[in-house]
C-alpha cells in the first residue's frame, strides 16, 4: 500500500524556515551577551584588607594586618606614574592599546614556548592577571587561559585602563604575606609608593611575576638581574634617561620586610572598633599632624618613664584645633605592647575616668551666664556638711570667704560644692550633657553634689571637646554679635573632610543644637580665672618671659589619687593630659598639677604661640560692683567699681555683706538710741561676715575689721546670730578613730562668736561640758549613738545641733 502526500497537508515553505533560525541564533546571542556582561561580579575582590590610618598629608600613621594574615592595604585609585611605566613595560607593553587581550603577545609566547619545548613565556595581559587574581585560580592551562581572555575583555568593557591598573596594584602579590603596591612600598622601603625612586619602583614591579621565587631577602641575584633588565627596558622605551638608569642600578635592593609605623596605635584601635560597628571603610586620612603626633608620643613616653618609678604606669594626651575641632595629636596611652602589665593597649582617651576638678570651670561659666554670681563674688569657704556629704578642700584648710575667681584658680572644693548647691546639680547635669559629655548614663540623683568634684566619669574626648567648643564660641563672639551659637558646640573630629569615609555618628559625632547657657563673655571671664593657676615649678616666673604663652588651664585629681588631669586652652588649641593607672590603682603623689601639668606645658611648647582671647566687644554690660564682696553694690557699699561684666550680671543679688552700724562719737563702740543720742552717733558702713566665715577669714586677711563691741550700758542688738557652731553640722555622722597610742580618740567641737572675749558654755545632752573664751574649741568623748550639743553665750543666745557617733566596724 502506497502512501501519498495529501494536497491539504500543511507544508512549510523552504524560504520561511530561515527567520526561525535567525531568531534562535539571535536568542542564543542574547543569552551569550547576557552571560558575558554578568560574567564578572560587581565587586571583583572580597578579600579582607588591613586597617590603615594616615595623617593629614597622607603619610602612614598605623596599619594592622588583614584578617587572613596578609598585609593588604585597601585599594588606592591613585597609582604612581613610575609604577605604571614600570609594570606596563615589564608585563604588558601594549596595555593602553589592546581590549584586554593582546593577540601579538599570545602568538609571540606560543612561538617562543614551542622553540624552547616548554613554557618560558606567558601571554597574559594585566587585565588577565587581574581576573586570575580575583578568581584565586593559579592553574595555568588552555581552558583557564580562554576563560581569563574572555573575562579580561569583559573587564575592559566596564573599567577604564586606570581602574584596571589600580585593581592590579592593590591585589598583586609582592612576596611573603605582602599584597598590593601600597603595602609593599611600606613593608620594603618604609615610604609611600609615590615617594619611591626608579630603582625602588622597578624592584617592586618585577615581584608579582614570580613572588614565591623572587622576593626581598632571598634570591637577591635573580631580583637584581630582573630589576636592572627592567631599567634597561625603561631606558630603551624613553621612560628614563641614561643617567637615571645608571643611578637606579646603583641603588641597593630591599632587605627583609620592615615594621610599619606605629605612631597612632590607639587611634587605629578606635577607628577599627567604630568602623566595624558602622561597616565603613578600612582606610582613612585623619586630621592628625604626623610630626606633632610623633613629638607628643615622645613627650608622653619620656614623662611616663619617670612616673613609673612611683608605680604610675599610664598616660595619654590629646591635642585639638579649636576652630575646626580637628584632632592634631592622639596619644591614647604609652606604647609598650611587650609589657602586658602596663596595659598599654587601653585607649584612655576613650575610657570613662573620674575628672576630679576639671568640670569646675564649666559650672563657673554657667553661673556667670545665668547671672547667679559675678566673677569676684565671695563664696563661703567654711566647714560644710550637706546631708551625709562633707566636702573638704585639698589642703584641708578654709578661707572663710573667697572670691569665686580665686576659688576656681585655686580649685577649692567647698566653694565649688556651695556653688553647685545654688545652681542645682540636676541643672548642671543637663548642662554637661548639652555641652557634649556623653557618659552621664545614670540619673542625676545618683551623682548629687559630688558631680563637681569628680563623682562622675567622663572621657578625655568629650572633655576636650567641651573646652574646644567654649573657646570656639568665644573666638566667634564678634561674628555672632556676642550671642551663643549652638553650632559652635560639637565633638572633636579625627577624619579629614573629603577623605571618602561616610559620616558615622560613631566617628565624627555632632552635638544636637540645644539651648546651652554659656555666653561668650562668661567664657572669657572663666578663661581669665584659669590663667591664674600657678604653673608647676615656675612660681609665677613664666610671666616674665615674653616667649611664654598665656594659657587658660585647669588640673584635676580624683578621689584616692587614681587620676591626674591637666587641660589647657588657647584661641588656637586645646591640650588635654591624663596620668594614672588603667586598672584604677591609686598612688600617693598622683596629683594633676605635679604629674599631668608638666606634660601639658611641654606639649604647648610644640604649638604656635598665639595672643590670649580677645575681650568680648558684644553682649556685655557695665555695673557698679562692691569691691569687697564682689556682688552688685548696694547703697551701703563704700568702695564701688564700675566693671565690665557678662550681660546677665544685672540679675546678680545686691551685696548683702555691707550694713550700716551706729558708733559712738569716738567711733570705737557700737551704740543704740537707748544709750547714745542720735546727734552724737556716727553711722558707718561695715563689712560683716557670718561668725563662721569671719573666724576663718580673719586668719588669712589681717586687714579684716571685726565689729566694734557695744558700749558699756548699751543693750545688744545684733543683726543675726552672733554665735555659730562650725563643727559638727546638723545630722552629722561621726566616726572617731583610735589614736596611735591605742586609746580612743576624741571629737573636736568648734564654734565661733562675733564678739571678742565672749564666753560660750557647752552642754552635751543637757550635761555641762565646759566653757571656752576667745578660742572656741572643746574636745569631748560622746558615747556611740545620737547626741545633742548645745552652746549658750553670756547673753543667753543659744544654738543646738544633733549628731551621731558611729560604732567602730570590726575587722
Amino acid at each position: 500500500m502506497s502512501i501519498t502526500k495529501s494536497k491539504n497537508a500543511t507544508s512549510i515553505p523552504k524560504h520561511a524556515r530561515y527567520p526561525i533560525r535567525g531568531r534562535v541564533l539571535l536568542f542564543f546571542f542574547f543569552v551569550l551577551l547576557t552571560w558575558f556582561w554578568f560574567s564578572l561580579p560587581n565587586q571583583l575582590f572580597n578579600t579582607p584588607t588591613s586597617y590603615v590610618i594616615e595623617d593629614k598629608d597622607g603619610n602612614l600613621l598605623n596599619a594592622s594586618i588583614a584578617a587572613d594574615g596578609q598585609w593588604r592595604f585597601p585599594a588606592n585609585s591613585k597609582v604612581p606614574r613610575k609604577f605604571i611605566d614600570c609594570i606596563t613595560t615589564f608585563e604588558d607593553k601594549r596595555f593602553f592599546y589592546h581590549p584586554g587581550v593582546d593577540p601579538l603577545a599570545i602568538v609571540r609566547a606560543i612561538i617562543k614556548n614551542i622553540k624552547n619545548k616548554g613554557v618560558v613565556q606567558g601571554g597574559s595581559t594585566i587585565n588577565m592577571q587581574v581576573v586570575r587574581l580575583s578568581k584565586g585560580n593559579n592553574k595555568r592551562n588552555i581552558w583557564n587561559k580562554l576563560k581569563e581572555s574572555i573575562l579580561a575583555i569583559r573587564l575592559q568593557c566596564g573599567y577604564s585602563k586606570r581602574d584596571v591598573l589600580a585593581l592590579y596594584a592593590a591585589n598583586a602579590p609582592f612576596g611573603s604575606n605582602v599584597v598590593g603596591l601600597d603595602a609593599a612600598a611600606w613593608r620594603y622601603f618604609g615610604r609611600n609608593p609615590a615617594k619611591l625612586s626608579w630603582g625602588e619602583m622597578a624592584a617592586l614591579a618585577v615581584l608579582p611575576n614570580a613572588p614565591a621565587l623572587v622576593h626581598p631577602g632571598k634570591n637577591r641575584n635573580i631580583l637584581l638581574r630582573k630589576r636592572n633588565a627592567l631599567l634597561d627596558q625603561l631606558f630603551a622605551a624613553g621612560k628614563i634617561d641614561a643617567g637615571t638608569c645608571a643611578l637606579a642600578k646603583l641603588e641597593i635592593l630591599p632587605g627583609a620586610p620592615v615594621r610599619l609605623p606605629q605612631n597612632a596605635p590607639h587611634l587605629l584601635q578606635r577607628f577599627k572598633k567604630y568602623t566595624q560597628l558602622a561597616k565603613g571603610e578600612s582606610k582613612i586620612v585623619t586630621t592628625l599632624d604626623g610630626s606633632l603626633q610623633k613629638n607628643v608620643m615622645a613627650i608622653v613616653q619620656q614623662h611616663q618613664s619617670v612616673l613609673k618609678g612611683n608605680g604610675i604606669n599610664n598616660a595619654c594626651a590629646l591635642v585639638l584645633d579649636v576652630e575646626t575641632g580637628n584632632t592634631l595629636a592622639y596619644v591614647g596611652n604609652i606604647y609598650d605592647p611587650a609589657n602586658k602589665e602596663m596595659e598599654s593597649d587601653v585607649d584612655v582617651i576613650a575610657a570613662p575616668r573620674s575628672p576630679g576638678s576639671a568640670l569646675k570651670p564649666i559650672l563657673y561659666a554657667a553661673m556667670l551666664s545665668d547671672g547667679l554670681i559675678l566673677p569676684n563674688s565671695i563664696i563661703p569657704d567654711i566647714p560644710t556638711q550637706i546631708g551625709s556629704y562633707a566636702p573638704k578642700n585639698f589642703d584641708l584648710g578654709y578661707d572663710g570667704a573667697v572670691p569665686a575667681r580665686n576659688a576656681l584658680s585655686r580649685s577649692l572644693n567647698i566653694p565649688a560644692v556651695r556653688l553647685l548647691q545654688q545652681y542645682k546639680y540636676q541643672r548642671f547635669y543637663e548642662t554637661l550633657q548639652q555641652c557634649g559629655i556623653t557618659t552621664l548614663n545614670r540619673p542625676a540623683d545618683t551623682y548629687g553634689l559630688s558631680l563637681i568634684l569628680g563623682g562622675c566619669e567622663v572621657t578625655m574626648w568629650d572633655l576636650a571637646g567641651v573646652y574646644a567648643s567654649m573657646a570656639r564660641s568665644l573666638n566667634h563672639q564678634a561674628k555672632n554679635h556676642g550671642k551663643f551659637d549652638a553650632r559652635d558646640f560639637h565633638a572633636p573630629k579625627y577624619i579629614r573632610a573629603g577623605s571618602g569615609v561616610g559620616r558615622s555618628p560613631l566617628v565624627n559625632a555632632q552635638i544636637p543644637a540645644l539651648n546651652i547657657s554659656l555666653d561668650p563673655t562668661s567664657t572669657w571671664f572663666t578663661f581669665l580665672a584659669m590663667q591664674d593657676v600657678m604653673r608647676p615649678g615656675e612660681e609665677g616666673l613664666w610671666q616674665q618671659f615674653s616667649s611664654s604663652q598665656t594659657i587658660a588651664w585647669k588640673t584635676g585629681t580624683s578621689f584616692g589619687f587614681r587620676d591626674g588631669w591637666a587641660i589647657g586652652v588657647t584661641p588656637k588649641n586645646v591640650v588635654a593630659v591624663w596620668v594614672g593607672n588603667t586598672d584604677g590603682e591609686g598612688r600617693q603623689g598622683l596629683i594633676g598639677v605635679h604629674t599631668a601639668a608638666p606634660i601639658l606645658f611641654d606639649i604647648f611648647r610644640l604649638l604656635p604661640t598665639v595672643p590670649f582671647f580677645q575681650k568680648p566687644n558684644f553682649n556685655y554690660t557695665y555695673l557698679p560692683v562692691c569691691r569687697q564682696s564682689g556682688y552688685r553694690a548696694n547703697i551701703d557699699c563704700p568702695d564701688v567699681d564700675t566693671l565690665f561684666l557678662p550681660p546677665n550680671g544685672e540679675k546678680v543679688p545686691l551685696c548683702g555683706y555691707h550694713k550700716i552700724i551706729n558708733l559712738d562719737a569716738t567711733g570705737s563702740y557700737r551704740v543704740t538710741e537707748q544709750c547714745e543720742s542720735p546727734s552724737t552717733m556716727q553711722h558707718k558702713s561695715w563689712f560683716i561676715l557670718s561668725p563662721a566665715m569671719e573666724y576663718y577669714y580673719r586668719q588669712r586677711n589681717a586687714d579684716y575689721k571685726i565689729l566694734p563691741p557695744f558700749k558699756t550700758g548699751c543693750a545688744f542688738q545684733e543683726n543675726g546670730r552672733p554665735i555659730e557652731l562650725i563643727y559638727p553640722q546638723e545630722g552629722a555622722k561621726i566616726y572617731v578613730p583610735v589614736e596611735l597610742s591605742g586609746e580612743k580618740g576624741k571629737t573636736i567641737f568648734t564654734a565661733a562668736h562675733r564678739r571678742a572675749g565672749a564666753k560660750i558654755f557647752w552642754s552635751l545632752d543637757d550635761a555641762f561640758a565646759g566653757t571656752t573664751q576667745n578660742f572656741h574649741q572643746i574636745a569631748l568623748d560622746p558615747a556611740v549613738g545620737k547626741h545633742i550639743i548645745t552652746l549658750v553665750d553670756e547673753s543667753g543666745i543659744s544654738v543646738s545641733r544633733q549628731f551621731e557617733i558611729l560604732k567602730k566596724e570590726r575587722n
